[in-house]
């Protein structure tokens, strides 16, 4: 595996920690993240005696969102600049495309698993946290779903993830808004289970709980909760249109406008849509 992740085995037999490791990025997600995230339900499947991840970032935060890199192409003009992909309505992982999947890839692994937040989870950070079964968090951790300061949209499955947590009026205020929060609030809204002050140690510590209970259950619940969220065909139809939304938004006038405004830090001059 890339060391843009680490797996680590603990000292309890089938816990093991998986950390987004660019911390000197605060885990910004670049395509070399996307892959290796991508890779990680194959991985942790095959995993003999797996019992229970916990998924969390080295350095100062848990994960950045997308590469300031990244930004730096739409502003150019120059499409999603994820992976090179010229479309990512292209299924590339099932339902999902790559960068989906490096939220939903947490689904796909078959026993829980459980994120540790601290610093900041915004944009695709906060959708990747959303893909773990529970979120442990710092009170003084930071939280957006923060597209829309770029123009964008929620693309990494958000749109499936946050509808199951949080009231749709909630939802919209928090994507309409882009707002910064913190880990009490996100608590309080249903994207955090708990707010702790060191979200590894309690987050190692439930896993290990976990990892003394019947593993068949365990596994067979997962299942289970899996299958009584959002149906398949509904998150299939929803990852799509999130997608094709996107690819619709990235690069045009105004998306590049609200980049180009946001790094200059200047309130941003925006066209009126057609009707």
């Amino acid at each position: 595996m890339n060391d843009v992740i680490r797996v680590i085995e603990t000292e309890t037999p089938g816990v093991v920690e998986v950390r987004l490791n660019r911390p000197d990025k605060h885990n910004a997600l670049n395509s070399e993240l996307f892959a290796a995230l991508a890779g990680m339900a194959e991985r942790l499947s095959a995993w003999q005696g797996l019992r229970a991840v916990v998924l969390s970032g080295e350095g100062k935060s848990f994960c950045a969102g997308l590469d300031m890199e990244n930004f730096s192409r739409m502003a150019q003009g120059s499409g999603a600049g994820v992976g090179g992909r010229k479309t990512l309505a292209e299924r590339t992982h099932g339902d999902s495309n790559q960068a989906q999947y490096a939220a939903m890839v947490w689904r796909d692994v078959p026993v829980p698993v459980i994120a540790a937040v601290h610093g900041v989870a915004f944009g695709g950070g906060l959708q990747v946290a959303l893909g773990a079964d529970l979120r442990l968090a710092r009170a003084d951790s930071r939280w957006s779903v923060m597209e829309i300061q770029w123009g964008l949209v929620p693309d990494m499955a958000g749109m499936v993830l946050i509808s199951e947590l949080v009231r749709p009026d909630r939802v919209r205020e928090l994507c309409y808004s882009g707002r910064i929060f913190d880990g009490e609030e996100a608590a309080d809204l249903g994207l955090v289970t708990r707010v702790c002050e060191s979200p590894r140690e309690e987050a190692l510590a439930m896993a290990r709980d976990i990892a003394g209970r019947n593993p068949h259950a365990v596994r067979a619940m997962k299942r289970l909760l899996n299958q009584s969220a959002m149906p398949q065909e509904q998150a299939a139809r929803v990852l799509l249109a999130e997608s094709v939304e996107q690819d619709a938004i990235i690069g045009q006038p105004n998306q590049v406008e609200a980049v180009y405004a946001r790094m200059e830090k200047r309130a941003p001059v925006f066209r009126d849509p057609e009707h």
